[in-house]
């Protein structure tokens, strides 16, 4: 069975990616699968209706599209058909921060250990590393860095809001739009 990174350990993946799916009759019954946005947007009652379904998305597929269903999807995964393609950093911050989903976020195509840290602060929280590197050693990515300056979704008050809180806590107000 191939493995992934997830939740900060190697694990087992189930899921099966059919890049090449484009009907119903491509996508196995009872096997959790990942199936392309065009797919899963034809025919979205029908997948629905399936247990374990996971839509892949293209670097050029706009995410809004997957609004409504985010809170009832189990997993997203974005391509990185490059690895100096970064565009799946931004769907990323908009799946989790304005679609909400909560769900496997799943970076997939040309991954590597130098992205993790990065992929992890924009919300994936899997990550299908390229067949032809180590997972261990890509697993130390997500510990490469113990801090960033910038708000992030996994951290997002930045790191010199931090430090005044630690400084002077009573002069920071609670809530709401800072200075």
């Amino acid at each position: 069975m191939p493995q992934l990174i997830k939740d900060g350990a190697i694990a087992d993946d189930r899921w099966t990616l059919l890049r090449e799916a484009t009907s119903l009759a491509d996508v196995p019954n009872g096997e959790p699968a990942i199936v392309p946005l065009a797919l899963w947007l034809a025919q979205r009652d029908a997948l629905r209706a399936r247990s374990e379904i996971g839509v892949w998305h293209k670097p050029a597929d706009d995410p809004d599209l997957l609004a409504p269903d985010c809170p009832a999807l189990p997993l997203i995964a974005i391509d990185f058909p490059q690895f100096t393609d970064g565009r799946g950093y931004s769907i990323a911050r908009l799946l989790r921060e304005r679609h909400r989903f909560e769900g496997e976020l799943r970076a997939i195509g040309d991954v590597l250990r130098d992205q993790l840290y990065y992929l992890s602060q924009c919300g994936f929280n899997a990550f299908a590393v390229r067949a032809d590197r180590n997972l261990e050693d890509a697993l130390k990515g997500l510990t490469d860095f113990s801090d960033n300056y910038q708000g992030t979704f996994a951290r997002p008050v930045p790191l010199f809001r931090r430090r005044l809180a630690q400084d002077a806590p009573e002069s920071l107000p609670s809530a709401g739009p800072h200075p």
